[in-house]
């Protein structure tokens, strides 16, 4: 597989810089038969995953890929379009994950991220936290996945706890 080169400048987003209802894109891969089919192998061996004529016999007709294999590629794709580059401190948990359309050889997908709500963390006021949705859609701009959750960042405008230092 691969991932394009993410377009962005080199430099550290924090808590703040996400403002509530901003969204962001990236466009993603191409899925392959052999990534499906190979994810499927290691994490999610059912037939429809793996053998294209067994595949063609269920509701799906054809191969498709396992919904976590899908998670794992806008997992992919957050990375490369503003974590990797964020005061990204991980997550406390997702609310929400909705397969809502298979991903199939072939298909492309884009990711687009939208703040739905921030607040800085009580108990550790040097972390903000932010609540996102992530749309993934495939060439044909169908929604194939929808998930929301939490994530953590470094504040910049906060202090940060005794003994620590600054978030980057």
């Amino acid at each position: 597989m691969t991932h394009p080169t993410p377009a962005y400048a080199p430099q550290h987003l924090c808590w703040e810089d996400f403002e509530v209802g901003s969204v962001r894109e990236i466009a993603g891969p191409t899925v392959s038969r052999d990534e499906i089919v190979e994810f499927a192998r290691q994490f999610d061996p059912q037939p429809f995953h793996l053998d294209e004529a067994a595949a063609r016999e269920t509701h799906f007709g054809g191969l498709i890929a396992s919904g976590w294999h899908t998670a794992a590629l806008a997992m992919r794709m957050m990375c490369d379009c503003y974590l990797h580059r964020a005061t990204s401190l991980g997550s406390p948990g997702v609310d929400k994950l909705r397969w809502t359309a298979p991903v199939r050889p072939g298909d492309t997908l884009r990711l687009r991220m939208t703040v739905l709500s921030a607040r800085p963390m009580q108990s550790k006021p040097h972390i903000g936290l932010l609540e996102s949705r992530w749309e993934l859609f495939n060439q044909h701009g169908e929604l194939v996945l929808e998930m929301s959750g939490w994530g953590m960042f470094g504040r910049r405008t906060a202090a940060p706890p005794s003994g620590g230092a600054a978030a980057a």
